[in-house]
């Protein structure tokens, strides 16, 4: 089992969800969070005053899902998120040792 984490930008959330529902992926955890990577945040105007935004909003995807499937989610998340500019995300691939379905108490695979 692989937990997979994507860091991807807000108005992407759309297109990721759906080329996910297509590849299978059939539940996936959404958090707005912030960061920032290469981008190193921007400058804004308010009131006249200007300041630096070193936190960009991002969304982070979290998945639980076989091994095998990975290759097939991995590169749906890339295609449907992908715009060309810095700031795009990163993916990130974890291996997942043991999930437990609260409600019914099924493990690991059958928890998936």
């Amino acid at each position: 089992m692989k937990i997979i984490n994507a860091i991807i930008k807000p108005f992407k959330l759309d297109d990721v969800r759906e080329a996910l529902a297509d590849v299978g992926v059939e539940g996936m955890t959404v958090s707005e969070v912030k960061g920032f990577g290469r981008q190193k945040g921007h400058t804004e105007l308010y009131r006249g005053a200007e300041y630096q935004v070193d936190f960009l909003p991002k969304v982070k995807l979290e998945i639980a899902t076989q091994a095998e499937n990975i290759d097939n989610i991995v590169d749906a998340i890339s295609k449907a998120a992908q715009t060309g500019k810095i700031g795009d995300g990163k993916i990130f691939v974890y291996d997942l040792e043991h999930a437990v379905r609260i409600r019914t108490g099924e493990v690991d695979r059958e928890a998936l």
